[in-house]
Protein backbone atom coordinates (compact mmCIF):
# COMPACT_ATOMS: atom_id res chain seq x y z
CA UNK A 1 0.00 0.00 0.00
CA UNK A 2 0.92 3.42 -0.58
CA UNK A 3 0.58 5.17 2.56
CA UNK A 4 3.10 2.97 3.67
CA UNK A 5 5.91 4.51 1.93
CA UNK A 6 4.67 8.00 2.51
CA UNK A 7 7.67 9.31 3.83
CA UNK A 8 9.41 8.67 0.01
CA UNK A 9 6.27 9.93 -1.63
CA UNK A 10 5.29 13.11 -0.10
CA UNK A 11 9.15 14.53 -0.60
CA UNK A 12 8.86 13.94 -4.27
CA UNK A 13 5.11 15.21 -4.39
CA UNK A 14 6.02 18.16 -2.36
CA UNK A 15 9.14 18.79 -4.52
CA UNK A 16 7.34 18.48 -7.74
CA UNK A 17 4.44 21.18 -6.51
CA UNK A 18 6.73 23.45 -5.10
CA UNK A 19 8.68 23.17 -8.68
CA UNK A 20 5.50 24.00 -10.85
CA UNK A 21 4.33 26.92 -8.27
CA UNK A 22 7.67 28.09 -9.24
CA UNK A 23 7.67 28.05 -12.83
CA UNK A 24 3.76 29.17 -12.95
CA UNK A 25 4.99 32.21 -10.99
CA UNK A 26 7.66 33.11 -13.29
CA UNK A 27 4.83 33.04 -16.06
CA UNK A 28 2.73 35.43 -13.89
CA UNK A 29 6.01 37.67 -13.13
CA UNK A 30 7.27 38.02 -16.60
CA UNK A 31 3.36 38.35 -17.69
CA UNK A 32 2.86 41.14 -15.24
CA UNK A 33 5.50 43.11 -16.39
CA UNK A 34 5.10 42.55 -20.14
CA UNK A 35 5.69 45.80 -21.87
CA UNK A 36 1.83 47.23 -23.44
CA UNK A 37 1.66 47.96 -26.99
CA UNK A 38 1.33 51.91 -28.16
CA UNK A 39 0.75 52.12 -23.80
CA UNK A 40 0.48 55.95 -24.45
CA UNK A 41 -2.26 55.69 -26.24
CA UNK A 42 -4.06 53.16 -23.35
CA UNK A 43 -2.69 55.54 -20.64
CA UNK A 44 -4.78 58.71 -21.96
CA UNK A 45 -7.82 57.22 -22.23
CA UNK A 46 -9.29 57.63 -18.77
CA UNK A 47 -8.03 61.18 -18.04
CA UNK A 48 -9.39 62.19 -21.78
CA UNK A 49 -12.92 60.17 -21.06
CA UNK A 50 -12.71 62.46 -17.37
CA UNK A 51 -12.37 65.73 -19.46
CA UNK A 52 -14.21 65.32 -22.09
CA UNK A 53 -17.62 63.42 -20.54
CA UNK A 54 -19.47 66.66 -20.03
CA UNK A 55 -18.38 67.70 -23.89
CA UNK A 56 -19.32 64.36 -24.91
CA UNK A 57 -23.28 64.54 -23.22
CA UNK A 58 -23.93 67.49 -24.90
CA UNK A 59 -23.76 65.77 -28.16
CA UNK A 60 -26.97 63.51 -27.57
CA UNK A 61 -25.61 60.48 -29.15
CA UNK A 62 -27.24 57.68 -29.23
CA UNK A 63 -26.13 53.44 -28.84
CA UNK A 64 -26.85 49.64 -28.79
CA UNK A 65 -25.79 46.74 -26.93
CA UNK A 66 -26.24 43.52 -27.95
CA UNK A 67 -26.01 40.75 -25.66
CA UNK A 68 -26.37 43.00 -22.55
CA UNK A 69 -27.92 40.07 -20.71
CA UNK A 70 -24.04 38.21 -19.95
CA UNK A 71 -21.71 39.39 -17.94
CA UNK A 72 -19.87 42.43 -19.24
CA UNK A 73 -23.38 43.20 -20.87
CA UNK A 74 -24.76 43.78 -17.59
CA UNK A 75 -21.83 45.73 -15.95
CA UNK A 76 -21.42 47.84 -19.51
CA UNK A 77 -25.52 48.46 -18.56
CA UNK A 78 -24.49 49.52 -15.16
CA UNK A 79 -21.62 52.40 -16.37
CA UNK A 80 -23.77 52.91 -18.85
CA UNK A 81 -26.15 54.08 -16.43
CA UNK A 82 -24.28 56.01 -14.02
CA UNK A 83 -22.42 57.74 -16.87
CA UNK A 84 -25.80 58.95 -19.00
CA UNK A 85 -23.47 60.22 -21.19
CA UNK A 86 -26.39 58.57 -24.04
CA UNK A 87 -29.36 60.64 -24.44
CA UNK A 88 -30.47 56.93 -25.73
CA UNK A 89 -29.35 53.33 -25.66
CA UNK A 90 -31.54 50.13 -27.56
CA UNK A 91 -30.81 46.87 -25.46
CA UNK A 92 -30.80 43.66 -28.08
CA UNK A 93 -30.09 40.72 -26.54
CA UNK A 94 -32.64 37.23 -26.44
CA UNK A 95 -33.77 37.43 -23.34
CA UNK A 96 -35.08 40.37 -21.03
CA UNK A 97 -33.79 40.92 -17.54
CA UNK A 98 -34.95 43.19 -14.34
CA UNK A 99 -34.27 47.17 -15.85
CA UNK A 100 -36.22 49.08 -13.01
CA UNK A 101 -33.26 50.19 -11.07
CA UNK A 102 -31.93 51.45 -14.94
CA UNK A 103 -32.85 55.02 -16.47
CA UNK A 104 -35.77 55.79 -19.08
CA UNK A 105 -33.31 56.38 -21.79
CA UNK A 106 -32.64 52.17 -21.83
CA UNK A 107 -34.81 50.33 -24.45
CA UNK A 108 -34.80 46.79 -24.39
CA UNK A 109 -35.26 44.69 -27.14
CA UNK A 110 -36.00 40.54 -27.36
CA UNK A 111 -34.64 39.51 -30.87
CA UNK A 112 -34.45 36.22 -33.07
CA UNK A 113 -30.50 36.53 -34.10
CA UNK A 114 -31.09 34.04 -36.54
CA UNK A 115 -33.62 36.78 -38.25
CA UNK A 116 -31.49 39.66 -37.19
CA UNK A 117 -32.17 41.59 -40.59
CA UNK A 118 -35.80 41.92 -39.63
CA UNK A 119 -34.94 44.02 -36.30
CA UNK A 120 -32.88 46.52 -38.79
CA UNK A 121 -34.74 49.16 -37.51
CA UNK A 122 -33.72 48.91 -34.00
CA UNK A 123 -30.36 49.85 -35.64
CA UNK A 124 -31.16 53.20 -37.54
CA UNK A 125 -29.17 56.47 -36.09
CA UNK A 126 -27.00 54.67 -33.61
CA UNK A 127 -24.17 56.22 -33.70
CA UNK A 128 -22.24 54.18 -30.81
CA UNK A 129 -22.30 50.21 -30.64
CA UNK A 130 -21.59 47.99 -28.26
CA UNK A 131 -21.18 43.87 -29.17
CA UNK A 132 -20.69 41.78 -25.98
CA UNK A 133 -21.92 38.61 -26.94
CA UNK A 134 -20.47 35.74 -26.39
CA UNK A 135 -21.11 32.03 -25.10
CA UNK A 136 -18.99 29.90 -22.24
CA UNK A 137 -16.00 28.33 -22.67
CA UNK A 138 -18.15 25.09 -22.02
CA UNK A 139 -19.41 25.61 -26.08
CA UNK A 140 -16.19 25.99 -27.41
CA UNK A 141 -15.51 23.47 -30.57
CA UNK A 142 -19.92 23.67 -30.72
CA UNK A 143 -22.37 24.98 -33.34
CA UNK A 144 -23.78 27.43 -30.73
CA UNK A 145 -19.73 28.72 -30.02
CA UNK A 146 -19.36 29.82 -34.02
CA UNK A 147 -22.96 30.38 -34.20
CA UNK A 148 -23.08 32.96 -31.14
CA UNK A 149 -18.99 34.67 -30.96
CA UNK A 150 -18.89 34.70 -34.75
CA UNK A 151 -22.12 34.73 -36.98
CA UNK A 152 -23.92 37.11 -34.76
CA UNK A 153 -21.44 39.25 -33.94
CA UNK A 154 -20.67 39.96 -37.75
CA UNK A 155 -24.37 40.31 -38.58
CA UNK A 156 -24.72 42.89 -36.33
CA UNK A 157 -21.71 44.63 -37.14
CA UNK A 158 -23.41 44.31 -40.75
CA UNK A 159 -26.63 45.99 -39.70
CA UNK A 160 -25.28 48.78 -37.52
CA UNK A 161 -22.88 49.71 -40.01
CA UNK A 162 -25.66 50.33 -42.69
CA UNK A 163 -28.16 51.90 -40.44
CA UNK A 164 -25.26 54.21 -39.44
CA UNK A 165 -23.00 53.25 -36.79
CA UNK A 166 -19.85 54.88 -36.72
CA UNK A 167 -17.61 53.38 -33.43
CA UNK A 168 -18.00 49.93 -33.54
CA UNK A 169 -16.64 48.06 -29.81
CA UNK A 170 -16.46 44.55 -29.67
CA UNK A 171 -15.14 41.73 -26.83
CA UNK A 172 -13.12 39.56 -28.44
CA UNK A 173 -10.31 37.01 -26.47
CA UNK A 174 -6.92 37.47 -25.68
CA UNK A 175 -4.71 35.31 -28.46
CA UNK A 176 -7.34 35.79 -31.03
CA UNK A 177 -5.85 35.22 -34.28
CA UNK A 178 -7.01 33.95 -37.21
CA UNK A 179 -4.36 31.25 -38.18
CA UNK A 180 -4.45 29.83 -34.76
CA UNK A 181 -4.60 25.90 -34.16
CA UNK A 182 -6.75 26.86 -31.50
CA UNK A 183 -10.57 26.55 -32.97
CA UNK A 184 -11.38 28.98 -30.56
CA UNK A 185 -8.24 32.00 -30.98
CA UNK A 186 -9.11 31.46 -34.66
CA UNK A 187 -13.05 31.36 -34.76
CA UNK A 188 -12.05 34.84 -33.02
CA UNK A 189 -9.31 35.77 -34.93
CA UNK A 190 -11.48 35.68 -38.23
CA UNK A 191 -14.25 37.38 -36.64
CA UNK A 192 -12.00 40.64 -35.87
CA UNK A 193 -10.62 40.08 -39.32
CA UNK A 194 -13.65 41.15 -41.10
CA UNK A 195 -14.77 43.46 -38.84
CA UNK A 196 -11.63 45.60 -39.97
CA UNK A 197 -12.55 45.26 -43.83
CA UNK A 198 -16.09 47.01 -42.65
CA UNK A 199 -14.31 50.32 -42.53
CA UNK A 200 -16.25 51.29 -39.52
CA UNK A 201 -15.35 55.27 -38.98
CA UNK A 202 -13.76 53.45 -35.26
CA UNK A 203 -13.89 50.09 -34.38
CA UNK A 204 -12.13 48.87 -31.23
CA UNK A 205 -11.86 45.26 -30.43
CA UNK A 206 -11.05 44.30 -26.53
CA UNK A 207 -9.41 41.48 -25.82
CA UNK A 208 -9.71 40.23 -22.28
CA UNK A 209 -7.51 37.14 -20.73
CA UNK A 210 -9.93 34.94 -17.84
CA UNK A 211 -12.94 37.32 -17.13
CA UNK A 212 -14.04 37.38 -13.39
CA UNK A 213 -17.09 37.44 -12.03
CA UNK A 214 -19.85 36.28 -10.06
CA UNK A 215 -22.22 34.67 -12.44
CA UNK A 216 -26.20 35.07 -12.39
CA UNK A 217 -26.40 31.09 -13.16
CA UNK A 218 -24.67 28.78 -11.44
CA UNK A 219 -21.93 26.51 -12.80
CA UNK A 220 -20.02 24.81 -11.09
CA UNK A 221 -16.91 24.01 -12.84
CA UNK A 222 -16.55 28.39 -13.38
CA UNK A 223 -17.12 28.34 -9.57
CA UNK A 224 -14.21 26.40 -8.68
CA UNK A 225 -12.13 27.75 -11.71
CA UNK A 226 -12.97 31.51 -10.89
CA UNK A 227 -12.00 30.35 -6.57
CA UNK A 228 -9.07 28.99 -8.12
CA UNK A 229 -7.92 32.34 -10.52
CA UNK A 230 -8.48 34.62 -7.82
CA UNK A 231 -4.96 34.21 -5.79
CA UNK A 232 -3.61 34.65 -9.21
CA UNK A 233 -5.74 37.82 -9.43
CA UNK A 234 -4.52 39.14 -6.31
CA UNK A 235 -0.88 38.77 -6.83
CA UNK A 236 -0.80 39.61 -10.50
CA UNK A 237 -4.06 41.54 -11.17
CA UNK A 238 -3.34 42.39 -15.03
CA UNK A 239 -1.30 39.11 -15.98
CA UNK A 240 -4.09 36.88 -16.93
CA UNK A 241 -7.57 37.88 -15.54
CA UNK A 242 -10.09 40.92 -15.99
CA UNK A 243 -12.59 41.58 -13.86
CA UNK A 244 -15.84 41.99 -15.76
CA UNK A 245 -16.30 45.46 -14.14
CA UNK A 246 -12.96 47.16 -15.63
CA UNK A 247 -13.90 45.59 -19.35
CA UNK A 248 -17.05 47.22 -18.59
CA UNK A 249 -15.42 50.72 -17.42
CA UNK A 250 -12.77 50.45 -20.03
CA UNK A 251 -15.51 49.87 -23.04
CA UNK A 252 -17.04 53.22 -21.83
CA UNK A 253 -13.93 55.37 -21.20
CA UNK A 254 -12.70 54.71 -24.68
CA UNK A 255 -16.46 55.40 -26.44
CA UNK A 256 -15.97 58.79 -24.65
CA UNK A 257 -12.23 59.41 -25.42
CA UNK A 258 -12.21 61.77 -29.00
CA UNK A 259 -9.25 60.59 -31.19
CA UNK A 260 -8.58 60.15 -35.03
CA UNK A 261 -7.58 56.62 -34.47
CA UNK A 262 -9.61 54.60 -36.58
CA UNK A 263 -9.05 51.16 -35.12
CA UNK A 264 -7.71 50.18 -31.50
CA UNK A 265 -7.16 46.88 -30.22
CA UNK A 266 -6.53 46.69 -26.42
CA UNK A 267 -4.98 43.17 -24.84
CA UNK A 268 -5.99 42.52 -21.46
CA UNK A 269 -3.43 44.45 -19.50
CA UNK A 270 -4.58 47.07 -21.84
CA UNK A 271 -8.04 47.00 -20.86
CA UNK A 272 -6.77 47.57 -17.17
CA UNK A 273 -5.10 50.90 -18.11
CA UNK A 274 -7.67 52.09 -20.09
CA UNK A 275 -10.45 51.77 -17.51
CA UNK A 276 -7.79 53.61 -15.04
CA UNK A 277 -7.12 50.67 -12.47
CA UNK A 278 -3.00 50.06 -13.78
CA UNK A 279 -1.72 53.14 -13.81
CA UNK A 280 1.72 52.18 -12.80
CA UNK A 281 2.25 50.47 -16.10
CA UNK A 282 2.17 54.51 -17.61
CA UNK A 283 4.85 56.52 -18.29
CA UNK A 284 5.30 59.87 -16.08
CA UNK A 285 3.10 62.93 -17.23
CA UNK A 286 4.73 65.93 -18.44
CA UNK A 287 3.34 69.09 -16.43
CA UNK A 288 0.46 71.00 -18.07
CA UNK A 289 0.66 73.46 -20.45
CA UNK A 290 -0.48 76.70 -18.80
CA UNK A 291 -3.92 77.98 -19.64
CA UNK A 292 -2.17 81.27 -21.64
CA UNK A 293 -0.48 79.22 -24.01
CA UNK A 294 -3.21 76.62 -24.83
CA UNK A 295 -5.97 79.57 -24.90
CA UNK A 296 -5.76 79.58 -28.73
CA UNK A 297 -5.05 75.73 -29.15
CA UNK A 298 -7.74 73.85 -30.72
CA UNK A 299 -9.30 71.63 -28.79
CA UNK A 300 -8.87 67.73 -30.05
CA UNK A 301 -12.67 66.70 -31.93
CA UNK A 302 -15.19 64.08 -30.66
CA UNK A 303 -14.28 60.97 -32.38
CA UNK A 304 -17.96 61.44 -34.57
Amino acid sequence: MLWFKCDEILPGVSLALLYVALCLSGIFIYMENEVIEDVENSCKIPLSAEENIENFRRKNYSAFVVGYSGEVGRHLLEALNRAKVFNRVVLIGRRTINLDHIGPEFEQNVVDFNLLEDYANLFKGLEYGFCTLGTSHGSIQSAEFVRVDHDYVLKTAEIAKANGCKHFSVVSSNGADRNSNFFYRRAKGLMEETLKVMHFQRLSIFRPGVLLCDRAEHRPGDTIFQKILRPVAYFFPTAVTLPVETAAVAMLNNAITPTNRTLDVFENKAIHVVAGMAQQFCPPQEPKISEEKTANKKEPESDL
